[in-house]
C-alpha cells in the first residue's frame, strides 16, 4: 500500500480496497470520468515532482475526458472548488506545476500517413499536447511519417505511392526491382532506432498513459510481443485492423497499413516510471 502516491491512495479509499493481494496493484474506478478524474490528478501530482520529466499520452479519442480535467484544473487552479478538490485527494499544498519543462514522446504512429490528416497520431497530439498542453515542440520525440527520408532522400509518398510495405524484403533477397525498397525498410528501421536512442538517452518514459488495445496491446505491442521489443515498423493483428477500421476509414484501409510503435522494453526502461 505504501508504493501508492497521495492521489493513488483517495481513490483506493474510495473504492474500498483495504488489501493488494495481486502481483500488479490496482484501482478500481466506478466510471469512465472518474477514472480520468484519477489519472488527471496523478498527472498533475507527478509533474509537480518532475517538471522535467519525460511524459508519453494516448493519442486518440480514450484520452478526450482526460484533457478535459487536466484543463479543468489546471485553467482554474486558484477557484475555490478546484482547491477543494485538491485538497480532498492530498495536494492542497502544491503550487501549480507548470508543463513547460515536460520533454514529451509519442507513442505510435500508423505508417504510413500524413502528419495533417486528422486522424493522425501526431496531429492529435499537436492539437491536444503540444498546443493544448502548451508543451515545448523542442522537447518532443515525434512520429512524423513526412520526416522519415527513404531511400534516395525520398519520402513514403514516392517509395510506397500505394502505401503497400513487404516486410519480408527485411529477410529474403530483393529482386532488382525492389531494391528501393528493402533499402527504405531499413532506413525506416535505423529511424526507430535512433529514435529509441533518444528516449533511453533521457532516461526512459517517466510518466506513461495509455489505453488497452482489443487484444490487450499497449502502444501497439500486439498480443505476443516479446517483453523486450523497442521502437519498431512491425505489422499488427485482426483485433489491432478491426479497432483501427473507424480512424483509417475502413477495415480494408487499416489492413494495410503498418505501425511505427515503442516497444514494451521502451514503456519499461526507467524502473521508476509511473
Amino acid at each position: 500500500m505504501n508504493t501508492f502516491s497521495k492521489v493513488e491512495q483517495s481513490f483506493l479509499k474510495i473504492s474500498g480496497i483495504d488489501k493488494i493481494s495481486t502481483t500488479t496493484p490496482y484501482i478500481i474506478a466506478p466510471d469512465l470520468p472518474k477514472l480520468s478524474l484519477m489519472m488527471a490528478l496523478r498527472f498533475i501530482e507527478w509533474v509537480s515532482e518532475n517538471p522535467d520529466g519525460v511524459i508519453s499520452l494516448p493519442a486518440d479519442k480514450h484520452a478526450s475526458l482526460f484533457i478535459r480535467f487536466t484543463h479543468q484544473i489546471l485553467d482554474n487552479w486558484e477557484n475555490d472548488e478546484i482547491q477543494q478538490l485538491l485538497q480532498e485527494h492530498g495536494l492542497g499544498t502544491i503550487e501549480k506545476p507548470s508543463l513547460k519543462g515536460l520533454h514529451f514522446v509519442q507513442s505510435d504512429e500508423f505508417y504510413p500517413i500524413s502528419p495533417l490528416q486528422h486522424n493522425s497520431a501526431y496531429n492529435f497530439v499537436m492539437e491536444n499536447y503540444i498546443k493544448g498542453f502548451g508543451l515545448d515542440i523542442e522537447k518532443a520525440w515525434l512520429i512524423n511519417s513526412d520526416e522519415i527520408l527513404l531511400d534516395g532522400g525520398n519520402t513514403y509518398k514516392e517509395i510506397f505511392p500505394d502505401f503497400k510495405i513487404d516486410l519480408t524484403l527485411r529477410s529474403r533477397e530483393a529482386k532488382p526491382e525492389e531494391e528501393t525498397l528493402k533499402q527504405s525498410i531499413f532506413m525506416i528501421d535505423d529511424w526507430c532506432s535512433r529514435y529509441e536512442h533518444k528516449i533511453r538517452k533521457l532516461g526512459g518514459i517517466g510518466f506513461y498513459l495509455s489505453p488497452i488495445g482489443p487484444d490487450g496491446h499497449i502502444a501497439y505491442n500486439i498480443k505476443g510481443s516479446d517483453l523486450f521489443t523497442t521502437t519498431r515498423l512491425p505489422q499488427t493483428n485482426f483485433e489491432t485492423q478491426a479497432d483501427a477500421a473507424t480512424t483509417l476509414g475502413g477495415i480494408n484501409v487499416a489492413k494495410g497499413r503498418l505501425v511505427i510503435t515503442i516497444g514494451l522494453g521502451t514503456i519499461t526502461y526507467n524502473p521508476n516510471a509511473t
